[in-house]
């Protein structure tokens, strides 16, 4: 779940089905929101328009600044409390997804697709972008609306069958994933550095998910039977890899499609597969309780904050120190997990935490390097 990708989860989908790779974990986009530059002078009487990254080419007043004006300065470290905040919410959402019971996961996603659908139409029919696309990228937004929805239901289960800490955990490996992928298809560059830190995120999973022939048959720390702990593990990892397509994707498109209509259509097809699946599995139905309803509503706000708060960090933050606060997902889904579920984590669970963190974070801190590398290139 994302409200602006550049990449949004990248809102990556997130309690998210959070898309963005940021990394994105949840959902989410394809690089970071940079500010608006300073504008320059311009003829007197024309709008000035800038294809800036926050501003998407819009003009003045619907840009971040007016013509000749000053640029306000930014609060030191506040991208980075966005950051944290963004992380806090999306990792309430997930708790109260814990807390209800009965509702299946789709239903859950179906509720989540709602509330994105009446948040994007009103942007869709103010900006005028239609509710198609571009002939050429038709089939590119079909592929994002179907993969962003599948990673969203597919992490909602997940959720719901494995402890918090160990689903959140492994969503965190979407940014390896997404090199692997870019690497694949769109060609891009991947260095010995991403084969390690691939082995790393790796290593985490199988730390989580400790199979009976490493592990043994007696596993300790999970949530029911094993059975379900497996079917938990391999719904994230499918959501991770289904994330982390929704990333190339989006890289493929670039900024030819406005944002707006690449989350519209995520929540089109995802209600649209959402309501086919209940009525396939003969899962509709209302909670039982007003608590759960309201749980349900909850959800669908909170994850809308944690995109919009995740937004405006990329939008005055870079990229990288954004990917590594963000890592505070897993610090706030492990003190939620024993403070609202009385369930502790193992030490196989932290062991695999730390190799997932460390596997985004190095992950992170090396596309960073490299944006500010070839930044400086460009002013040589």
């Amino acid at each position: 779940m994302v409200l602006c990708q550049g990449g949004e989860g990248d809102a990556a989908p997130a309690a998210g089905g959070q898309e963005p790779e940021v990394p994105p974990g949840r959902e989410d986009g394809p690089g970071a929101v940079q500010p608006c530059p300073a504008p320059g002078v311009e003829a007197a009487g024309a709008e000035e328009r800038r294809a800036c990254g926050c501003c998407s080419g819009m003009s003045w007043p619907f840009c971040c600044e007016a013509p000749g004006a000053k640029k306000k300065a930014v609060c030191p470290g506040l991208g980075l409390f966005y950051t944290i905040l963004s992380a806090f919410l999306f990792s309430v959402a997930s708790l109260l997804l814990k807390k209800i019971e009965d509702v299946h996961s789709v239903e859950v996603s179906a509720f989540r697709c709602v509330f994105q659908m009446a948040f994007v139409l009103p942007g869709l029919i103010y900006y005028k972008t239609g509710f198609l696309g571009p002939k050429g990228k038709r089939i590119f937004l079909f592929f994002r609306g179907f993969l962003g929805s599948t990673a969203m239901v597919l992490l909602y289960y997940a959720y719901q069958v494995m402890p918090l800490a160990d689903a959140t955990v492994i969503t965190f490996t979407s940014p390896v994933f997404t090199s692997l992928l870019a690497w694949i298809f769109l060609k891009e560059k991947y260095s010995l550095w991403d084969v390690l830190f691939t082995l790393f995120a790796v290593t985490g999973v199988i730390l989580i998910a400790r199979p009976p022939f490493l592990f043994g048959s007696r596993v300790t720390g999970i949530e029911g039977s094993y059975s379900d702990h497996l079917k938990g593990t391999i719904a994230a990892i499918a959501s991770t890899l289904s994330a982390a397509s929704t990333i190339v994707i989006l890289r493929k498109v670039g900024k030819s499609v406005h944002y707006f209509l690449s989350i519209w259509y995520y929540a089109v097809i995802g209600l649209i597969g959402c309501v086919i699946a209940l009525f396939v599995l003969n899962e509709w139905r209302l909670p039982h309780c007003g608590r759960d309803r309201v749980f349900l509503i909850l959800i669908g706000l909170l994850g809308l904050g944690g995109q919009i708060f995740l937004t405006k960090a990329l939008q005055i933050e870079k990229a990288g120190p954004v990917s590594i606060m963000r890592t505070m997902d897993v610090v706030f889904a492990f003190i939620l997990q024993v403070l609202f579920l009385n369930h502790i984590p193992t030490w196989w669970t932290v062991g695999g935490a730390l190799c997932v963190v460390a596997s985004s974070s190095g992950t992170a801190i090396r596309k960073w390097r490299h944006s500010v590398k070839k930044a400086k290139q460009r002013e040589i």
